[in-house]
């Protein structure tokens, strides 16, 4: 398995560009974001069945599948798995808002749809083939690429 900074090598080559770089600052969040509040609306009920006598948190097909998204982080090294259970686990709190206050499934739908138009824009300014189209792997590296970016930044 690849290394962490093996990875974010890899995934630097296609994002050089100032303003592809932004949109991504911008875009791969709203996207897991969303992908969190897609999965959050899947009915439950396979899994409230399962999981009833044991943890409520876990009647939900968005946490169940951020744990097996979490082994992947944790591979990668401890505090990347730190890092990303504090992401996950704000999506999943601002999902919980976003479905108070309007069609979870709708509004999830609308933020994935425009946070991959910006970013398909954005590979297009850079004038490269996003990194996904290589390895779907890269789909779980560029969420953590953003927050260890966003992380350096504020040092």
């Amino acid at each position: 398995m690849k290394t962490a900074q093996e990875w974010f090598d890899e995934y630097a080559v296609s994002h050089q560009n100032s303003t592809n770089q932004l949109i991504h600052y911008l875009c791969v969040p709203a996207i897991f974001f969303s992908v969190i509040g897609l999965l959050m609306s899947i009915p439950s009920t396979f899994l409230e069945n399962i999981f009833e006598l044991y943890n409520p948190l876990l009647e939900n097909w968005a946490t169940v599948t951020s744990i097996f998204i979490l082994l992947f982080y944790l591979r990668l090294g401890f505090w990347y798995f730190i890092q990303m259970l504090f992401f996950i686990c704000l999506a999943i709190l601002g999902n919980f808002w976003l479905g108070s206050t309007v069609n979870l499934l709708y509004g999830s739908l609308i933020i994935f749809i425009a946070a991959w138009i910006g970013q398909f824009y954005g590979h297009h300014v850079e004038g490269k083939k996003p990194s996904f189209a290589k390895d779907l792997q890269f789909l779980l590296i560029g969420p953590l690429w953003v927050v260890k970016k966003i992380s350096i930044k504020s040092k």
